[in-house]
Parts: C-alpha cells; sequence; structure tokens
C-alpha cells in the first residue's frame, strides 16, 4: 500500500468546509455553500495541479477536470466521481479528531462529548486495529461521505500529474451537488463530461464494489381532517393524525428498516407531522426488483382509495414519485467497466463484496442516463451522523485502486 503525504491533510481541510444540501432549498444547487465549496476551494486546487479544462457547469452544478493522457495512442475515458454535499445532520464547526495506532479494541471517545466509538456496537472497528481513525467531536457528523471521495480523487490526479512515468488516457474528474437529498444526479451533463463510462468514489470499507443498488420511489401524504370542539366530536371529528396513524398501520409491519437486511425492502416513514385539521407525511419505498417497487407503489394506492372510499371524499392527497432504479439492471450490459473494478481491487490484495447496497449512489441514475457507473470504496464508516468516521490506510488504498484502474485500462486497450 502506498503513503499519500497529502491526502490527510487535504481531508482535514475539506471536512472543515460546511458544505451539507438542503432538501426543502428551492435552488440548485440546493445550498450556496456548496457551490462556494466546488468554486473556492476544489475548483482553485484542480488548477493548481494542472489539471486541463478546469470548469463549472452551471446546468449541472459540477465541477469538472481533466487529467490530459500522456500516451501515444488512445484508450477509452473514464470518469471518477464524488459528491460535494454533505448529509442531513450538524455540519457547523466539525473538529476531525485523530486516532493513531488504533489498538482495535477501546472506545474512542468523540471530542469531549459524552459519546464514544465502541467496537462492542461498531464491531466493524475491530478490523483497523494498528491504523489511524479520524472521527469527529460528537456533535457533528465528520463528513466523510463523501469528502473521503474528493480527497482521494484530487489525490489521485496529483499524483498522475507529478509522475508522468505512469501512463494514462484523459481521465475526467467530477465533483456534484446534492447527492445526499437524491436531486444533483439528475441535472447531470453526460455530454460535457465525456467519458465512456465512470465510477463513482463513495464507498464504505475497503473492497466494496456496488453495482446493484435498491429501486427507490418516494411518496407524501396531505390529510385534510374535521377539527370541532372535543365535547361535541362524535360523527363530526376526523383527527387527520389518527388518519395517518391508521395508514401507517395498514402497511406491513415488518417491512420497514429496523426489520430488513439484505434484499428484503421496506416502507420508511421519515416525517409526521400535523394536527387534528391537517397533517403531512413523507415516506421512502425501497425495493431491489422493479416490479417488487410497483408492487409495493401499487398497495400505497389501494390503501388511499380504500380510505377514501370509506370518507366519501378524497380526504388524503397522495403525491409519488421514482427516484432512481436498480443499476444492476442497466449494467449487466456492461459488465466489463464491473470487471475492471473487480480485477483492479483483487490486484491490490482485496477480498471483493458485491452485496447490492441497500440505498442508492449517483450511479444509480447516470447510468441509466448514458454514462454506465458502478461505486467504488472510499473507506466512509457510519456515514450520516455523530458516528461517522473514516481510516487514514483506507484513503491510502482507494488512490492505490484508482491507479490500478488506470494501469488495467491502459494495458488491456493497446
Amino acid at each position: 500500500m502506498t503513503e499519500y503525504p497529502t491526502l490527510l491533510p487535504r481531508f482535514l481541510k475539506y471536512v472543515k468546509v460546511n458544505s451539507r444540501s438542503d432538501e426543502h432549498a428551492d435552488r440548485f444547487p440546493s445550498t450556496e455553500r456548496e457551490e462556494n465549496f466546488q468554486k473556492n476551494v476544489i475548483m482553485k486546487e484542480l488548477q493548481e495541479l494542472g489539471l486541463e479544462d478546469v470548469h463549472y457547469n452551471q446546468k449541472s452544478g459540477c465541477v469538472i477536470a481533466t487529467i490530459p493522457s500522456n500516451l501515444d495512442y488512445e484508450v477509452p475515458t473514464f470518469g471518477l466521481l464524488a459528491h460535494c454535499d454533505t448529509a442531513d445532520f450538524n455540519s457547523e464547526n466539525i473538529k476531525p479528531q485523530i486516532t493513531e495506532n488504533y489498538d482495535g479494541k477501546s472506545k474512542i471517545q468523540l471530542g469531549e462529548s459524552d459519546f464514544y466509538l465502541d467496537p462492542e456496537v461498531f464491531p466493524h472497528l475491530k478490523n483497523y486495529q494498528g491504523q489511524t481513525i479520524i472521527s469527529a467531536s460528537g456533535d457533528t457528523l465528520l463528513g466523510g461521505d463523501d469528502k473521503c471521495g474528493i480527497s482521494e480523487l484530487i489525490t489521485f490526479a496529483e499524483y498522475l500529474m507529478n509522475h508522468p512515468e505512469e501512463k494514462h488516457g484523459e481521465i475526467r474528474l467530477g465533483f456534484t451537488p446534492d447527492e445526499e437529498i437524491g436531486t444533483g444526479a439528475q441535472h447531470f451533463d453526460v455530454a460535457d463530461f465525456n467519458a465512456d463510462f465512470a465510477y463513482t468514489v463513495d464507498g464504505e470499507a475497503p473492497g466494496k464494489l456496488d453495482w446493484g443498488t435498491f429501486s427507490a420511489a418516494q411518496f407524501s401524504l396531505d390529510i385534510q381532517g374535521v377539527n370541532v370542539h372535543p365535547a361535541v366530536a362524535k360523527g363530526q371529528m376526523i383527527n387527520a393524525i389518527q388518519v395517518g396513524i391508521d395508514f401507517q398501520n395498514s402497511l406491513p409491519k415488518n417491512e420497514v428498516p429496523e426489520h430488513t437486511e439484505g434484499k428484503e425492502g421496506f416502507y420508511h416513514l421519515m416525517n409526521f407531522n400535523g394536527t387534528v385539521d391537517h397533517a403531512h407525511l413523507d415516506y421512502i419505498i425501497r425495493d431491489f426488483e422493479r416490479d417488487g417497487l410497483e408492487r409495493r407503489k401499487n398497495l400505497v394506492k389501494s390503501i388511499v382509495e380504500k380510505m377514501n372510499k370509506e370518507f366519501g371524499t378524497e380526504r388524503i392527497k397522495l403525491k409519488m414519485w421514482d427516484q432512481y432504479y436498480n443499476m444492476a439492471d442497466e449494467l449487466k450490459k456492461h459488465m466489463e467497466i464491473v470487471d475492471l473494478a473487480r480485477d483492479a481491487y483483487k490486484a491490490e490484495g482485496l477480498t471483493v463484496n458485491e452485496d447490492p447496497v441497500r440505498g442508492g449512489t449517483d450511479g444509480s441514475q447516470l447510468t441509466y442516463m448514458g454514462l454506465p457507473c458502478p461505486n467504488l470504496f472510499a473507506g466512509e464508516e457510519n456515514m450520516h451522523g455523530r458516528y461517522e468516521y473514516t481510516v487514514v490506510e483506507s484513503m491510502w488504498k482507494a488512490v492505490d485502486v484508482l491507479r490500478q484502474i488506470n494501469r488495467l485500462n491502459v494495458e488491456r486497450n493497446k
């Protein structure tokens, strides 16, 4: 494994910048802070490294750059993508902390808080004995999702620019917005990116290779109740809160995230607020099979229809839309790029874990937009909360894998 001395300082610099997205915003990218991070930090560094055609695509909200070829023949152009936003958790005043030579068994206190990374709670910590753990202070997330990926892409570019003896074709880098709220990829400009295939670098532990994801939909319910004084409510009051509870109880009770694993899908109530007069509910639906997703959507529609029929009016208004589809259905037509990543992992001594990811990536949408795009590991652990951490050696290994993908791409296309 190669050590990359600039990677950790780069990562620590990036995570201290608040670039959280906002699903309630009415602009794109969803927050000005994301855009500032892209333009004032990422673009500046890419330009300083000497990459070509560094630009901000306003349509896609994406920073794009090119590592120029140093070959005298052409090979397929591949792209690497990482997202600039962080998840829906406090990301202001992040204080990363470094635990060197972790013993694999001790609790790691998060700053001065009452929160700990405990290997009995998070057993994957035991895999990192002797390595360097980066965590936060207990009141914020870390931001490794996906500033691990950003740091790795730029470190990879830096290495190639400084080592012309390592041969490569043109390589595109893209730094995207709003991945965490699921809206960034739909704006992506595939033509401007101009790559034959790509990889998002946004996965978990070394060896994780994602080319299968959930298929996903989202829906909301707006329930109009009838609010009268409880003293005279009999036969008149319709409590919108109770209607929402009744709807929730009509769904299969064990098909929720906390009771499912592997390839099992679910319904997930993410938000419920309201009064007797009006209630609003937000849900996501997940299933690995498109037919399964449709069955789940149809169940929701049938429950709403039945309840409205009993009320004799459209008291429950349903809005439903698809978010993304299982990219495995499309990537099966492009298995050569999955094989390329798989072979790169093996060349780096990694055990490949291809279990379908119980979520989605930007690659889920990009693959269906004509840019085949599996997801590579970035070394992120416990994403989206105060217990998030990453491992320096995992990030080094991610850069090694990117270099290996490049080597194999060159060798196989001579």
